[in-house]
């Protein structure tokens, strides 16, 4: 763009406006660059289309003017605030209106370990919200494992301690032991590839990742999104030792269970030997207790069994006797011959008993049986 200038005599002289175009349009040749600083007087409002800050120099405390499209800015997510020191990429360029010098920024990136934590929670908040730490989610390791996976990098301690605290609880166990990077950039493939296989490998039944503690940098790898969805992905259980008690990285929140150092690890993967064995002892004396009062308990109801049968006969015919003596005395009750013990007779004639007077004549021949005996009588009068 052409900036025309105002002859006086032999002076050019520019205008506020047209110095102000002619220095934007220079500055828009300059290329894109990285700017290093601390973030400060952070601007942002409900309308605005920008958000305005200030990059100081920690050096000498100078300052630079930036802004940065709201879009852009709300897109990084990147909740940045007053002291946060950050690199922006972008461009000078002048506010003509107010001949503002500014670098329009185009994107921005925190740096140093407030980045990384910002970044880090980030990440837990959106995993999180996936499901890959819910306490539901956490599978319950195994009693006696068939094989111990342990995945630890070349770190003679961490390993030594594990071997050494399972081999002391239960010597019977066996372990696969898979050394891969545990920092650096090549760490979380590294990490991930190793757990893979050893999950894949036959009879593993649990994969403990154990590492010694470092800095905070040196533990980054564990909470890189590739390892914690590796962890969360596993077919196995998965128990996590890396660092020191006080730290938590993410890979923590996606096992199955944490250990705070690699003899703890061991303590959770496998049981001790002589209280197992001291445990099935009580368990194999109470089994015999159990059987001893269930054998004498049944040895008495047979003894009482025995005792019912051996009685069971004499009661039997007692009983049977007892209903016979009742039979018998109804059967007594109910006999002609109990009626004719109170004083009364039976006639007869050829024809029969004699039920009516009126069925017989003077002068017929009867036989009476009273309760003791009978005789012959003749029928002298008849009464009706």
């Amino acid at each position: 763009m052409k900036v025309e200038s105002i002859a006086y005599g032999d002076r050019k002289v520019f205008a506020v406006s047209a110095f102000n175009r002619g220095i934007a349009s220079w500055l828009t040749r300059l290329p894109t660059v990285w700017v290093e600083g601390e973030v400060t007087e952070l601007r942002r409002q409900a309308g605005w289309q920008s958000v305005f800050f200030t990059l100081k120099d920690l050096e000498d405390g100078s300052c630079l003017p930036v802004s940065m499209p709201r879009t852009t800015f709300d897109g990084l997510r990147l909740e940045l605030t007053d002291g946060d020191r950050v690199h922006v990429f972008g461009r000078p360029e002048l506010f003509e209106a107010r001949g503002t010098f500014r670098l329009r920024a185009l994107s921005l990136e925190p740096i140093g370990l407030g980045a990384a934590l910002a970044r880090i929670e980030r990440l837990k908040k959106t995993l999180a919200a996936e499901g890959l730490f819910a306490a539901e989610g956490k599978r319950p390791l195994p009693l006696l494992p068939r094989r111990i996976g342990l995945l630890t990098g070349n770190d003679a301690a961490a390993k030594r301690d594990f071997v050494t605290a399972v081999s002391a609880r239960f010597p019977a166990a066996r372990i696969l032991i898979a050394e891969t990077y545990v920092q650096g950039p090549h760490a979380p493939g590294a990490i991930t590839s190793a757990l893979a296989e050893l999950a894949g490998a036959p009879d593993v039944d649990v994969v403990v990742v154990a590492r010694g503690g470092g800095s905070f940098e040196d533990l980054l790898p564990f909470s890189d999104e590739r390892v914690v969805r590796a962890f969360a992905a596993c077919d196995v259980p998965i128990v996590s030792a890396v660092g020191h008690e006080q730290d938590t990285p993410l890979c923590d929140l996606a096992a199955d269970a944490r250990a705070s150092t690699p003899t703890a690890a061991a303590r959770l993967v496998v049981p001790d030997e002589r209280e197992l064995r001291a445990d099935l002892e009580r368990r194999r004396a109470a089994l015999g207790r159990d059987a001893r009062r269930i054998v004498e308990r049944a040895r008495q109801s047979l003894a009482a069994d025995a005792a019912r049968l051996t009685r069971a006969p004499g009661l039997l015919v007692e009983r049977k006797r007892a209903a016979l003596e009742g039979l018998a005395g109804s059967l007594r009750a109910l006999s002609p011959k109990a009626t004719l013990s109170r004083g009364y007779a039976i006639v007869r004639t050829d024809n029969g008993i004699v039920r009516s007077a009126s069925s017989l004549t003077a002068g017929t021949r009867v036989e009476v049986e009273v309760a003791e005996g009978a005789f012959g009588a003749r029928v002298e009068d008849i009464q009706q």
